[in-house]
């Protein structure tokens, strides 16, 4: 958007609370100084690269591939999707996606019909889970309702999947401190690697940065070497791998410890205090169970899940 006038009426899509024009107003002032910025350095955003990129193909109508084939494609952000939906063309069977509503994390939901992308009715669910234990996939599905849907209506039904092997059931632990959930986890880890597991096959996730530092506690106190992931989610041998919920998306481990999920962590009390109604916290409430179900579906074999002080009300559900 180049211009005031855009901004003010452009659709908000994947947004339920429509902006006032005085805010719209305010919010263009921040966004001209940001801009100027990106311009007197030579940069643009990501968004602003996949629009000019999506403009470029529509002109031209050379497109440089018959076929698509998107992973992840619950997390697709709008500026990304028009640029898909140029990559198609509208041609037939030009674009595959696979996604699970389930472990939308990273962006709001929104009507990809609007972007002239339609898979009502076209859609088909996968049954088959070859990653997650029997176990750990049952206890985590109930964080989850039995059906998703998205904007546009499509649904997704959870029941009738089966994964491919067994393993032990899951553990749900609520302590009274912080100390006493670093010691239990700690006993854990050594009961893991006493049955044969590497260090680099364990996993240790927390909501965010902020609960780091109790989850590289209890490690050390296992006597376990760790490397905190950053964005390049790289891990180390003979290290415990730690990081935040998001960055465990895209992971897998033979054991996964989600520590930390207590009362005001998850869900997150800051986002759930920015929320300007009903229908934005409901959207909050429903990212942040996702986010726990990410985290928990990255272990194969073996989960713990724990909490050291009053606990989220997501391991009700849990325990079911």
């Amino acid at each position: 958007m180049d211009s005031w006038e855009a901004y003010r009426d452009i659709t908000r899509l994947g947004r339920k609370t429509r902006l006032p024009e005085q805010q719209r107003s305010l919010l263009w002032s921040i966004f001209e100084k940001v801009r100027s910025a990106l311009i007197e350095s030579s940069l643009i955003t990501h968004a602003e690269m996949f629009t000019k990129l999506a403009i470029r193909i529509a002109d031209s109508k050379n497109y440089p591939f018959d076929y698509c084939v998107v992973d992840e494609s619950q997390d697709i952000n709008v500026a990304q999707l028009r640029f898909l939906a140029a990559l198609g063309g509208g041609r037939p069977n030009s674009l595959y996606f696979a996604g699970d509503l389930g472990q939308r994390i990273f962006q709001q939901p929104f009507s990809w019909k609007a972007l002239g992308v339609d898979i009502r009715g076209r859609s088909r669910n996968l049954r088959i889970n070859y990653r997650t234990s029997h176990q750990i996939r049952m206890q985590a599905d109930r964080l989850l309702g039995p059906e998703l849907s998205d904007v546009d209506g499509n649904a997704e039904e959870r029941r009738g999947t089966t994964s491919v092997f067994n393993g032990p059931p899951p553990v749900i632990t609520v302590l009274d401190s912080q100390d006493e959930e670093a010691t239990t986890v700690a006993i854990w880890l050594g009961e893991r690697i006493a049955e044969g597991l590497k260090p680099h096959e364990i996993g240790v996730f927390v909501r965010s940065s902020a609960e780091l530092e109790r989850a590289t506690s209890a490690i050390s106190e296992a006597g376990l070497d760790y490397k905190i992931l950053d964005e390049h989610v790289e891990t180390m041998i003979d290290q415990v791998s730690v990081c935040t919920m998001h960055l465990a998306k895209g992971l897998e481990f033979r054991a996964v410890v989600v520590m930390a999920c207590d009362d005001e962590i998850i869900p997150l009390q800051e986002r759930i205090e920015t929320v300007a109604d009903d229908a934005d916290l409901q959207e909050v409430y429903d990212t942040e169970r996702h986010m726990l179900y990410v985290a928990c579906t990255r272990a194969r074999d073996h989960l713990l899940v724990t909490s050291g002080d009053m606990p989220s009300e997501f391991l009700d559900d849990l325990r079911m």
